[in-house]
């Protein structure tokens, strides 16, 4: 009897420890179910998924009429979408994704704006829309690049970023000519580039670099003193940006210099071309090399065609010729970089360029033998840090 007893007490206490046992376990799950957060709001698992690419001509709800939607869902959807996506901007060639539950119901579709940005619209009971941004990494690339036959051929075949193209022709657009680099010519840099699942979507900024032509080093690090101004400085402390801008549109070639005795191309005679013509597509941006003011902006006169001239001071006045179309009035200031006007053949000209020219005290000067005073010296406070830094890369990152 005793024993019996004892056996129905031993079973008793056995299933009370399982039940606590399977209690645990089943909070335990429904903890581990709550707390897991998926990236795009939703287990994406769980789901067929369907992708593609926008069409030409899609518009938002006949694109997502077409993945299932029904279409009165659908304009509630585009109401659902305010200020969080734009439906106008639908860009044709653009990634998504649909997500279906038993294979039929469209719950989710997910659009991709860009490498990095996520549009996700819930297409269930409750229609709702939300971005998501990819995770991005940023990581330190260093890049040796010797010119022998361009600056973007031989960028792309030491494996840098195409996007440091720009990059350096804006920290170097000041002291160094883009139009005139020669072969030997050697760039040197430490740069941060943004990627996104092993791809990259873009450069942070350029940390340091190195412009090294024959025996000169023109070297610029970035620093920023948080005051808005200039973030890139030489070993003196010097600003890299100058009262000029070296040229005054992007990447072109110098189809005539300056000359005192040129033969001109249209009229067969000799006379002087006080300029530098850049040939260039119609259309492309001229910019103010300077800030300053338009002291006139119309047809110029001798064949200029399209003309746009800009006093910086009471030393330098530039002129832009040749414009199919200006975008400033005269008296209107201009700041440094700013449009003026765009590249075109007006007046007398035999294709596309800009004529450039610039005159110092009246007189006409060659505008690629411009020197520019340096803008203002880094804050006394802040130079022993940059000494610091540049001691870092000289020594250590880029000896």
């Amino acid at each position: 009897m005793r024993r019996r007893l004892f056996f129905y007490l031993l079973v008793f206490l056995l299933v009370c420890a399982c039940g606590q046992n399977g209690h645990k376990e089943q909070e335990a799950e429904t903890i581990s179910q709550k707390d897991t957060v998926y990236p795009l709001g939703f287990c994406t698992d769980s789901f067929r998924v369907v992708s593609g690419k926008i069409a030409n001509g899609d518009n938002f709800v006949a694109w997502v009429s077409r993945l299932g939607l029904a279409p009165e869902k659908a304009h509630a959807l585009t109401a659902a979408c305010d200020t969080v996506f734009d439906v106008r901007k639908l860009r044709a060639g653009n990634s998504w994704k649909a997500y279906y539950r038993d294979s039929v119901a469209l719950d989710y579709i997910v659009y991709d704006n860009s490498r990095v940005q996520q549009t996700v619209f819930c297409c269930a009971d409750s229609l709702a829309v939300w971005k998501y941004r990819k995770p991005v990494e940023t990581v330190e690339k260093r890049a040796d690049v010797t010119i022998n036959s361009s600056l973007w051929n031989d960028m792309m075949a030491a494996g840098a970023s195409p996007d440091l193209i720009l990059l350096l022709s804006d920290i170097y657009a000041w002291t160094v000519d883009f139009f005139g680099l020669q072969k030997g010519d050697r760039f040197r840099l430490v740069y941060l580039e943004n990627r996104c699942e092993g791809e990259s979507v873009g450069i942070a900024h350029v940390q340091f670099a190195q412009f090294i032509r024959d025996t000169t080093c023109l070297s610029a690090l970035y620093f920023d003193q948080g005051d808005g101004g200039n973030t890139y400085w030489n070993e003196k402390g010097e600003s890299l940006r100058k009262a000029f801008l070296k040229a005054p549109l992007k990447f072109t070639r110098i189809s005539s210099g300056y000359s005192l005795h040129r033969l001109h191309p249209v009229h067969g005679v000799v006379r002087p071309h006080t300029g530098v013509d850049y040939a260039a597509p119609t259309g492309t941006p001229v910019m103010s090399i300077g800030d300053g003011t338009v002291i006139s902006a119309g047809w110029g006169s001798g064949g200029a065609g399209n003309t746009v001239k800009v006093r910086h001071n009471s030393v330098y006045t530039t002129a832009y010729l040749h414009l199919s179309k200006i975008a400033v009035k005269a008296g209107q200031r201009v700041s440094q970089g700013q449009v003026i006007g765009y590249v075109g053949m007006t007046g007398t000209a035999t294709g596309p360029h800009l004529d450039f020219r610039v005159w110092k005290n009246g007189s006409p000067v060659n505008p690629l033998k411009l020197e520019s005073p340096p803008a203002e010296p880094i804050q006394a406070q802040n130079r022993p840090a940059l000494d610091s830094l540049f001691h870092h890369y000289t020594r250590n990152i880029l000896p």
